[in-house]
């Protein structure tokens, strides 16, 4: 109920995952109303499951739903609506705002999932107190997005804010992309883990061996042995000095007021934070004029989800 008296609008958000799609439904203050989810199937019959889950949502609410956004990875035409390659969902050139429409009556809009992650977080999460801020995902590769005064940046045709292509060392290491020294490929889960076993390989009296081989090894290893091992405190180091080295790139290019690490290796919390705060207020530009915080992100996986049905608001 809103001051006038009135029922708030209600908005479905929709994260769509390689095994589940999840949906939610909250009001413009994030308080949630339902949360529901279907398995995730490939190619164009992914829109049944999306439409079955909006209308089982707004049954569930009375129909009270104002509208409907969608998170999908891959490349998306937010303005058309049209997912342009999702590869790991077999989809190229497919018009899902359109048919999603036909199929539940509701006005829908859509974004990339990093996007919608960014934004979640941006409204309801650990930037909810700030008009600007950027969200880092470390996982697998390194995600995220970037919102420019309460507003989600997309860039031409919302291919923009692709953070984890940017270069940080001319030549270097190899990405996915194509490329050599990207943020994503110094940066990543992937990265740290590289990095762990190469130093377990070449320190063969590292403690790290002692409850771990090089085919277990994770994104928690170097920094579980850090106060203890030598070789595990270097990859530490070296891992903290790549990653505040694209964090103080964004924060020159767009200087938000703060910005947030999602993914697996943000569990570290403040073992990561305090350290890249140091190097932030060292190395950005008139730090000490418009310091740019680095938090914790707070909603987790639910970010993307709470994004997307924030494209509404």
């Amino acid at each position: 109920i809103n001051k006038r008296g009135a029922k708030m609008a209600l908005y479905i958000g929709i994260d769509i995952g390689g095994t589940a799609i999840k949906g939610v439904v909250i009001d413009e203050n994030g308080k949630l109303y339902g949360e529901d989810s279907v398995v995730t199937v490939r190619g164009e019959e992914i829109v049944n499951g999306i439409a079955a889950l909006c209308n089982r949502l707004s049954r569930q609410n009375g129909g009270r739903i104002a509208g409907v956004g969608i998170g999908c990875a891959g490349v998306i035409d937010s303005a058309n609506g049209k997912v342009v390659l999702a590869s790991n969902l077999g989809l190229a050139d497919f018009s899902m705002v359109g048919l999603l429409k036909e199929k539940i009556n509701l006005p829908v809009r859509i974004t990339n999932d990093a996007n919608a992650a960014a934004l979640g977080e941006a409204k309801f999460g650990a930037g909810k107190n700030y008009k600007n801020s950027i969200l880092v995902t470390l996982g697998t590769g390194v995600g995220g997005g970037i919102v420019i005064d309460g507003r989600l940046f997309e860039g031409n045709k919302s291919a923009g804010a692709e953070i984890g292509h940017m270069v940080i060392e001319r030549g270097g290491a190899q990405c996915s992309c194509g490329r050599q020294g990207c943020f994503e490929a110094y940066s990543s889960a992937t990265a740290l883990k590289r990095r762990t076993k190469w130093a377990m390989e070449e320190d063969t009296g590292s403690a790290m061996w002692g409850k771990y081989t090089s085919d277990k090894v994770t994104g928690k290893t170097a920094f579980e042995y850090a106060d203890c091992d030598t070789s595990a405190r270097k990859v530490v180091d070296w891992y903290i000095d790549y990653l505040a080295c694209g964090l103080v790139n964004l924060a020159n290019a767009f200087r938000p007021e703060v910005i947030m690490l999602g993914g697996g290796v943000s569990k570290e919390g403040e073992r990561l934070t305090a350290p890249l705060q140091e190097i932030l207020d060292r190395e950005v530009f008139a730090a000490q004029y418009a310091r740019v915080l680095v938090k914790t992100a707070a909603l987790g996986a639910a970010a993307g989800a709470y994004g997307a049905a924030a494209l509404w608001l």
